[in-house]
C-alpha cells in the first residue's frame, strides 16, 4: 500500500534552518508530482510547494518563496524541502502528498501524517 512517512521536523530558532524529508513506498514514485503542504495551529490547510515527476518543474507559495527549496531523488524515492530563513509563521504541521500526476495539479490521493516543525526563540 501507498505510504508518504516525513521526517526532520523540530523546533529551531528564527533565522535557522532545517531539511524535511519525504520517503514514499508503494508506487513508482518517479511517475507522479509531490507536493509539501502544511497546517498552523487553528488555521486551514496551506499549500507550500510542488514539484513534477522528474524533478525539472517546481513552484513555491509567495510564503515561502527565496527561502524554501524542494528536490527529490527519485532513486531513493524520497522528496526534501530544504527551509532556511525561518520565521514563526513557519511554525506548522508539514506534510506531503502525491499527485494524481506527472505534473503538479494539486489534486492529490495520499498524504504523509506530517513533522511538526516549531520556530521559537
Amino acid at each position: 500500500q501507498v505510504q508518504l512517512v516525513e521526517s526532520g521536523g523540530g523546533l529551531v530558532q528564527p533565522g535557522g534552518s532545517l531539511r524535511l524529508s519525504c520517503v514514499a513506498s508503494g508506487f513508482t514514485f518517479s511517475d507522479y508530482a509531490m507536493s509539501w503542504t502544511r497546517q498552523a495551529p487553528g488555521k486551514g490547510l496551506e499549500w507550500v510547494s510542488d514539484i513534477d515527476s522528474s524533478g525539472d518543474i517546481t513552484t513555491y507559495a509567495d510564503s515561502v518563496k527565496g527561502r524554501f527549496t524542494v528536490s527529490r531523488d527519485n532513486a531513493k524515492n524520497t522528496m526534501y524541502l530544504q527551509m532556511n530563513s525561518l520565521k514563526p509563521e513557519d511554525t506548522a504541521v508539514y506534510s506531503c502528498s502525491k499527485d494524481l500526476s506527472s505534473g503538479a495539479t494539486k489534486e492529490y490521493d495520499y498524504w504523509g501524517q506530517g513533522t511538526q516543525v516549531t520556530v521559537s526563540s
